[in-house]
């Protein structure tokens, strides 16, 4: 998995026209983040999750989030065995590589916290014992606008510990026109192909941990993060959580593009998308139809990228 642009065009068979949005998942799974999708129904997520877990070779699951759906659904649950006179765990849904939660909200809030442990810390603890999740671990998480059928909002905690938000949205005419041709021929995820496996992931994503960044490129993360938090349309701006996101996304679209350090460039890219999810807008401000797009084009204009070589 030495050329991610392969990666690219393998997802492509399956997902058309949302060039964009396949690679920021794609930077985001190389970052060692997790995924939210916000968009209507039918417009592709599962498809494209399940072209990731493909392209690269990953163990999937997925689960459809209803609010019947129980925590040890999840994380799995404790059964007594007979003949061995103990309690074998069972494993969830969780333990895979990639796990795609689908309409997470809405589930109940005690279902999504299940969540938390596996995408912070990468176990899920059963009755008092840890158990790890699988290397490497990815959470793709689909959800409803707010204000669908059945959805509650997402906590602010788990929000934040979504590397990145992203919307497929409506396709183009030409795009959806292409879409009912190849499904003519069949299911276009079955001429996806696994060109990486495991160990090349993590392979790449040593390689982006070790991406240099110099301390005036930090200095530009931890001044956009700062002004969000000072900024007077905001309630509640970018948490430590939330730079330390961007500069690994910012080192994973560095080595996409064949660099070993990280420029300005770098965090321009992916910064709305790592950051406009917690951003939380004051009374005034909404009522004003402001919008965290708007206050996030406001806050990287006003603030003056480093001068550094790249």
């Amino acid at each position: 998995m030495n050329d991610p642009k392969s990666i690219i065009e393998e997802l492509k068979k399956a997902v058309v026209g949302k060039d964009n949005v396949l690679i920021m998942v794609l930077l985001a799974i190389l970052a060692r983040g997790h995924i939210l999708l916000e968009d209507i129904p039918g417009v592709g997520k599962t498809t494209m999750a399940l072209a990731f877990s493909k392209a690269l070779g990953l163990e999937y699951h997925r689960v459809q989030f209803t609010p019947d759906v129980l925590p040890s659904d999840i994380v799995g649950f404790s059964l007594y065995d007979r003949e061995k006179g103990e309690m074998i765990y069972k494993p969830g849904a969780i333990l895979c590589n990639l796990f795609l939660a689908d309409e997470l909200n809405r589930a109940t809030s005690r279902t999504q916290s299940a969540l938390l442990e596996a995408m912070e810390e990468g176990n899920v603890t059963v009755d008092g014992v840890t158990h790890p999740v699988p290397d490497p671990f990815v959470v793709i998480a689909t959800q409803n606008p707010v204000g669908a059928s059945g959805t509650q909002l997402l906590p602010d905690s788990q929000l934040d510990r979504f590397m990145v938000r992203l919307s497929l949205g409506y396709p183009r005419p030409s795009d959806e026109l292409e879409l009912l041709n190849r499904k003519q021929k069949g299911n276009p995820l079955d001429g996806v192909q696994c060109i990486a496996d495991r160990k090349g992931l993590n392979g790449i994503r040593l390689a982006v941990d070790n991406t240099f960044v110099d301390k005036k490129i930090m200095d530009y993360a931890i001044r956009l993060s700062n002004a969000t938090r000072t900024h007077a349309s905001l309630l509640q701006g970018a948490s430590p959580r939330a730079t330390l996101a961007v500069v690994s996304m910012a080192k994973a679209a560095a080595w996409v593009q064949g660099r070993d350090y990280v420029v300005p460039n770098d965090i321009k890219l992916i910064y709305p998308a790592t950051i406009t999810h917690r951003l939380i807008l004051t009374a005034e401000a909404k009522a004003s139809g402001q919008t965290a797009e708007a206050v996030l084009s406001d806050v990287m204009a006003h603030i003056a990228p480093p001068s550094v070589r790249g």
